[in-house]
């Protein structure tokens, strides 16, 4: 796996949206001419507007639809069940089953016994810090613990690209800062490639070496934004000249997609 030490450009490509258009009935159009390339290491973030296509974008590149028009194509073959892990704004866990049950999922979806695939599983909650959690049920969970279990099912896997659809917008702010430094060192940990979609500047610059902005009606990208602050970053990347510049610089392009959209 490419590790995000590399700088952005220089990484094999993963994926590719070319041309990318959805269109839903009475013709509204969710995504216009939509480019992205993604390599393999990236941490991207779509940021704009409800209503933009950020999440359209995701359900196109997990193939839960179809574009209207243009093409995606995953670099070296057809996407594979492995390939993808999925995390929702909502955990979506089972409430009947166990912690462990849950992030057995898609290995169940595969036909692979809990008993196969225990070791890989008990791997995942020690990434997420639940291994002390495995026979624990979804209502004697807080809402960051559900949600880590989230994350926990969609690397279990150890998939080359992990979608993620606002999954701490829920959450409070200490929790979210907490969640977000999480998931870099989780990232750095398996290497994977993330496509995130929030609606918070900070959020983006925190976690992304790119940012794409998109604007709404149609849902189309105006901007990318190189973040080259080197990993890991912590707190006092939070509170540097650097990082208030970065946030500059997305809030302006957030704000010319709003001004678009308006």
């Amino acid at each position: 796996m490419i590790q995000p030490t590399e700088p952005v450009g220089t990484r094999p490509p993963l994926l590719n949206m070319s041309h990318v258009e959805k269109t839903f009935a009475g013709d509204v159009v969710a995504l216009r001419d939509m480019n992205l390339s993604v390599q393999e290491g990236d941490f991207i973030s779509l940021l704009g507007p409800s209503g933009c296509g950020k999440s359209t974008a995701l359900r196109l590149i997990s193939n839960l639809m179809h574009p209207t028009a243009g093409t995606i194509r995953w670099v070296g073959g057809q996407q594979g069940a492995d390939d993808l892990g999925v995390v929702f704004q909502e955990p979506t866990l089972m409430p009947w089953a166990t912690v462990a049950q849950n992030v057995w999922l898609p290995f169940r979806l595969q036909g692979k016994t809990y008993n196969a695939v225990k070791d890989d599983i008990l791997e995942a909650l020690k990434l997420v810090g639940l291994e002390n959690f495995q026979t624990a049920y979804p209502r004697e969970l807080s809402g960051g613990m559900k949600m880590r279990v989230s994350i926990a099912r969609a690397m279990v896997t150890n998939p080359r690209l992990i979608l993620m659809d606002e999954p701490l917008a829920a959450l409070d702010e200490i929790t979210r800062f907490k969640l977000n430094n999480d998931l870099l060192e989780l990232k750095s940990k398996i290497g994977c490639t993330v496509i995130f979609v929030t609606h918070s500047v900070f959020e983006s610059v925190f976690l992304s070496d790119r940012i794409v902005v998109m604007a709404a009606r149609p849902g189309r990208v105006i901007r990318e934004l190189t973040v080259d602050a080197p990993y890991p970053r912590s707190e006092e990347f939070r509170t540097s000249a650097e990082y208030a510049a970065f946030c500059r610089q997305a809030s302006d392009a957030l704000h010319e997609a709003m001004e678009l959209a308006a």
